[in-house]
């Protein structure tokens, strides 16, 4: 599939026309307004991933694989060893701005590897090396994303009530997005769905971004707190819960946003279907199980005051606020990726996913 530069261009992360920025949406800023950042500081590019201004893990290894090629850009010396010495120390530094997020550190290594590849070369050829490495993570992305949006798809039938967690559409991606992908293709097939959009807490990206994406594509969206989808379940109109992820390990438990392990419980307690969708790149298997999983924690403002003109917790109470919680591979119906559906055994079917090749697709394992 020939992904046009008007396609990567149409999406939240972007190439700037002269090449010297990353163009984001801000997405702290959604859904009141649309405000474009152009980033090429790589204070700027960590303060961008750390703050969430670019997140969702495919959209975060798209701006890593642009922020590598920026890095270079405006690193000025003649010396292609110089530079590549420079772009792992930068690398390093950026990886840490959200640990937990796979693609990122993929992303950055995978660029630097084409860097060494291209090391011994003058520096413009290195530096052209790396742009088409960049370009190349993001056509992938869009590809992916609709491969994903396909398998998906197959999954549920008109007339369904979907139920989400966070966010996992094109702000989150590319085109369709991972968990949205489904929905959003099938509308565009006429299909019409029942979304259930958590708020999310503490962030709110269930009710910031997923509504946001949803209202604009026309798709039936129905937004709800996180605690009242016992109810819409038990009320008999899910039929099925669609979530994305960060981190999936070896055996199929999976790292996403906080809040999505009680979704999954919930499912399970009334038999509804519960999937996550995302790219193999979001797959680590040198991660055994769930457990090895770092969970990133954040400031406790973020529940305190952040939404709030004024704070609405007493000032000095103590705040745990994980970015993340990990669910069992036991509540997981299915794994769904850009090379096919993964049934359990979950360590059986990866393994397989793997040894099979990226040319190789399957539907079922």
């Amino acid at each position: 599939m020939e992904i046009k530069a008007k396609d990567r261009a149409a999406c939240s992360v972007h190439l700037s026309d002269d090449e010297k920025d990353i163009v984001i949406i801000d997405q702290r800023a959604l859904p009141n307004e649309e405000v474009y950042l152009r980033i090429r500081d790589h204070k700027e590019m960590y303060r961008a991933i750390a703050t969430l201004a670019v997140r969702g893990a495919p959209a975060i290894g798209i701006f890593a694989g642009y922020c590598v090629y920026v890095l270079s850009v405006h690193f000025d010396t003649d010396d292609p060893g110089k530079l590549c010495a420079y772009l792992k120390e930068q690398g390093d530094y950026l990886i840490f701005a959200r640990p937990t997020a796979v693609n990122l550190g993929w992303a950055i290594k995978r660029m630097l590897a084409a860097a060494d590849r291209a090391d011994g070369t003058d520096v413009n050829r290195l530096r052209a090396r790396l742009k088409d490495e960049a370009v190349a993570i993001h056509d992938e992305d869009i590809a992916m994303c609709r491969r994903i949006a396909e398998y998906g798809l197959s999954l549920i039938r008109p007339g369904d009530g979907i139920l989400t967690h966070c966010n996992a559409g094109p702000l989150a991606t590319s085109r369709y997005g991972t968990a949205l992908g489904p929905i959003l293709l099938g509308k565009e097939r006429g299909i019409d769905l029942k979304v259930y959009a958590d708020e999310t807490r503490p962030l709110l990206q269930g009710a910031r971004l997923t509504s946001y994406e949803l209202l604009r594509a026309g798709v039936d969206v129905t937004l709800i707190c996180d605690n009242m989808a016992s109810l819409v379940m038990r009320n008999g109109w899910v039929q099925a819960c669609f979530v994305g992820c960060d981190r999936i390990a070896a055996n199929g438990d999976f790292a996403n946003k906080i809040g999505t392990c009680g979704v999954a419980i919930l499912a399970k307690h009334y038999g509804i279907p519960f999937y996550t969708l995302g790219p193999v790149s979001t797959i680590d298997m040198d991660c055994p199980t769930g457990e090895e999983i770092a969970i990133e924690l954040r400031d406790g403002d973020e529940i305190r005051k952040m939404w709030y003109e004024k704070p609405m917790a007493p000032a000095g109470v103590a705040c745990y606020n994980p970015a993340f919680d990990v669910t069992d591979h036991e509540l997981v119906t299915a794994i769904v990726t850009d090379r096919g559906i993964v049934y359990p055994p979950f360590d059986k079917g990866l393994k397989e996913l793997f040894e099979n090749g990226k040319d190789q697709d399957r539907s079922f394992f």
